[in-house]
């Protein structure tokens, strides 16, 4: 029954803010209210000023004092007020409200909805940017559950009163997408960047959910993001819902492992447990303050020019079977991921690499465009507390690879055993010789090729998911058990 909705027409261009909230105001089905908590009320201001609101908005709020905030939503455990716990009991009760004061009986065909957002502009030092989670929860068909869209953003504007009309142009832009482009929802992310530029706000966690994105799943949505030029990192839990990294990283020990993982192996989970095992014997560790994160970069996600969205769904739903939590990131270097987790953490923090990495790092090419060149990018990467463990390298003749003789370029070789010989780079020493000749390559080609033998090189129970799952182009319709 979506009498509401078919009906209206496409625009061809984008349309301007007021064409937007006019079109939703004109829908005589559509009626709900928003709650904007910190910035004003940027985004009701666009419907109200746009004509016809009285049959759209059913009731607008700002609970600014945070006595009243608290008496109409409730006291947060933490206290604070930003953040999504805030946002989804500002959902709840503006939508609990509206059922309660509308009866179905007299409104059969109505659309209820509840916009709200919580946020905080840049401080008056202007520290602190400012962010803010944005929602929606509304209805498609009036005999239908409702869908959600929930969303965090990072101003990166330097004045609170741009950022607030940043607020109105966002808000404006995601009512629009949630009733007129739910049925694309690629195209809703893009959309609500329309009149904004990415300079003026970073979109760095998303969720869809609901009956109308029962099909969408949020992993891939933030890739989109990252693809997009949205923000340079977006995180997804196990679960496969995208979560915020600041407050997975937040004061924590971080423990880094970059790579393909197509698919992972058992020398990717080897490197991970030995490094870890090392990493939380650190005397600045805390074990209960330890986050893992498995990153992939955006350039290991790319095939033949573009990214493979199959694939990395394929990566991605192998990693969350094995309970990791993933990075997908914009950074090809390894200085820009430090720098990205120290504006969550002072506290220590591993990566774990492969030697082939770790003689990249050392390589002039990728630092050409600092105007320090490879000392700024080092200065950047080691200053912080920093290890490197090193997982070694089979040769072809047998011998290993380790930081004691690999070979980096002639001029890099002082620099390096600074950094060497400071402790910067330790080796994983108790390491499974077994598994050193396993490559995701050789998996891959194997599993294309349809040649037998591969499981015995992948974690237990990623083999049996990759046949199951039809991943990587395995065809075959029988599961077997993991060799």
């Amino acid at each position: 029954m979506e009498i509401s909705l078919k009906g209206d027409k496409e625009f061809e261009e984008i349309p301007s803010l007021k064409t937007k909230a006019l079109r939703i105001n004109l829908n005589e089905n559509i009626y709900g209210t928003f709650a904007e908590i910190g910035a004003g009320q940027e985004t009701v201001r666009q419907f109200f000023r746009a004509g016809g609101a009285s049959g759209t908005i059913a009731k607008a709020m700002s609970a600014y004092d945070k006595d009243f905030s608290d008496a109409i939503y409730g006291i947060e455990d933490d206290g604070r007020y930003v953040t999504e716990a805030r946002l989804r009991k500002m959902l709840d009760h503006e939508i609990s409200l509206i059922e309660k004061r509308l009866t179905r009986d007299k409104h059969p065909n109505k659309l209820f909805f509840s916009f709200a957002n919580t946020v905080t502009t840049i401080d008056f030092a202007k520290k602190y940017k400012g962010h803010g989670w944005v929602g929606i929860r509304y209805q498609i068909e009036a005999d239908q559950d409702y869908n959600e869209i929930i969303l965090h953003l990072r101003f990166k504007e330097n004045d609170a009163r741009l950022q607030q009309e940043t607020l109105g142009v966002l808000g404006t832009n995601l009512m629009y997408g949630a009733f007129y482009k739910y049925n694309e929802p690629k195209k809703l992310l893009r959309y609500l960047y329309d009149h904004l530029d990415k300079d003026q706000l970073e979109i760095d966690t998303i969720n869809f959910s609901g009956p109308v994105f029962e099909d969408v799943d949020n992993r891939l949505m933030s890739l989109q993001l990252v693809k997009n030029g949205m923000t340079d990192a977006v995180m997804f839990a196990p679960d496969g819902n995208n979560v915020l990294p600041a407050r997975v990283l937040y004061k924590k020990n971080i423990l880094a492992l970059r790579g393909s993982f197509r698919p992972v192996t058992k020398v990717n989970m080897d490197m991970f447990q030995k490094s870890y095992d090392m990493f939380i014997k650190e005397n600045k560790v805390d074990l209960d303050k330890t986050q893992v994160v498995f990153e992939i970069t955006l350039s290991n996600l790319r095939a033949e020019g573009e990214i493979d969205e199959q694939d990395f769904m394929d990566r991605a739903k192998l990693l969350c079977s094995l309970g990791q939590t993933v990075l997908i990131s914009n950074f090809q270097e390894f200085y820009k991921l430090v720098e990205y987790f120290s504006q969550y953490t002072k506290s220590r923090m591993g990566l774990a690499m492969g030697v082939n990495n770790l003689v990249d790092i050392f390589d002039e090419k990728y630092y050409r465009h600092l105007s320090g060149g490879i000392l700024e990018a080092f200065g950047k990467l080691f200053f912080k507390d920093l290890r490197v463990y090193l997982y070694p390298m089979q040769n072809e003749d047998g011998t290993i690879t380790n930081s004691e003789n690999l070979k980096v370029h002639p001029r890099m070789k002082e620099l390096y055993k600074f950094f060497k010989y400071n402790g910067k780079v330790i080796d994983i020493a108790d390491y499974d010789t077994s598994i050193l000749s396993v490559f995701s390559r050789t998996v891959l080609k194997m599993i294309a090729d349809g040649e037998e033998g591969w499981e015995a090189m992948l974690p237990e129970g990623v083999s049996k998911l990759i046949k199951e799952k039809s991943l990587f182009g395995c065809e075959t319709e029988e599961v077997f058990r993991d060799e």
